[in-house]
């Protein structure tokens, strides 16, 4: 097992010291009613989820926060033993983790008629729930539109050193690196990485590499879209001298993570987690990404994007399936361009 697998372990017993409870007793096995979901998504979204499914069904949820990569490698540990009855995610290669360690159920077929298929995986072990977009901001005071990448792999050009920033240690990029490697093959993949160690500008977190670029630190750098929207409609205090640049045209740089939904096989109330997952995936779940703030993109039941943000038809995004993501070897491939 690498190194930043083990240190991971270590860590997930404090990442989910702290259970979040919404709407139901602080422990699920004295309420038959209550799920338990593991929760990767950002807090504030799937707490909007959880009011409005225990409105409209009755069933309660217990809500145990955590990252990806961590909450990911949690169920792993447990198997068949996780309380867990469901796992949520902001991007879809920890879903492909746990399916692959064959933990998750199939997902009911009402609710996978819900999720087109670009937004789901051909194994139907599990659904998009969300969408983010790859893109690349910049401070028009430091890059005009001409001089913009055309696409995420220029950006391992000698040209390009110094002048883009970048947050490799968080889930995000990783899932963007995921891409790359379904896209681009194993080869073309290291040495982009390779040429990301030279040339990036190393940031702790996609709201760092957008604070940088506003400040006229560096010209740009990755993120994904939706914080930027997200300031964009608070302050502008982060984002005020930037703007977004889409790579569009299926390049690699134009792939849309999806956060993903999985009813664990081990879970004792299957009917309810799979209510819970057709819920959100739903009319009403779908209409809190297009009403709310997240700034996500709805993947499901033919609910519109929050009209600010670009339409994902215009995006042109990559066609990629999402169970063929493999996180553990962009670990691998990040770790030995020392990136990680």
């Amino acid at each position: 097992m690498p190194a930043l697998w083990k240190k991971v372990a270590v860590a997930m017993s404090v990442a989910l010291g702290v259970t979040a409870v919404v709407g139901c007793s602080d422990d699920t096995s004295e309420n038959s009613n209550a799920i338990l979901v593991y929760n990767a998504q950002h807090e504030s979204l799937t707490k909007e989820w959880v009011e409005a499914f225990t409105k409209e069904t009755g069933i309660e949820v217990e809500v145990r926060k955590g990252g990806d990569t961590e909450l990911g490698n949690q169920l792993v540990a447990e198997g068949e033993r996780s309380p867990a009855d469901v796992f949520l995610t902001e991007n879809s290669p920890a879903m492909t983790l746990v399916e692959n360690s064959g933990l998750f159920t199939d997902v009911d077929a009402a609710t996978l008629e819900q999720v087109p298929e670009q937004y789901r995986p051909s194994t139907g072990k599990w659904v998009g729930i969300a969408g983010r977009s790859t893109t690349f901001v910049y401070n028009p005071e430091k890059l005009t539109p001409e001089q913009l990448p055309r696409s995420i792999m220029d950006l391992a050009d000698p040209s390009w050193q110094g002048r883009w920033a970048a947050a490799p240690s968080g889930a995000d990029f990783q899932a963007i690196v995921s891409a790359i490697l379904e896209l681009k093959g194993e080869a073309a993949t290291l040495d982009w990485l390779k040429a990301m160690k030279a040339n990036a500008d190393i940031r702790k977190n996609n709201i760092a590499v957008m604070q940088a670029t506003n400040a006229g630190e560096i010209p740009g750098g990755i993120m994904y879209h939706y914080y930027w929207y997200q300031d964009q409609a608070k302050t502008k205090e982060n984002s005020g001298n930037t703007a977004l640049h889409f790579f569009r045209n299926q390049d690699p740089g134009a792939f849309v993570s999806i956060s993903g939904g999985g009813v664990l096989k081990s879970s004792k109330k299957q009917e309810n987690a799979q209510a819970f997952l057709r819920f959100i995936t739903g009319k009403a779940g779908q209409e809190v990404l297009q009403k709310g703030t997240s700034f996500e993109y709805p993947v499901a039941s033919g609910i519109a994007a929050n009209p600010a943000l670009v339409p994902l038809t215009d995006l042109a995004p990559p066609v990629v399936d999402p169970a063929k993501l493999n996180s553990r070897k962009v670990t691998e491939l990040m770790t030995e361009a020392g990136l990680l």
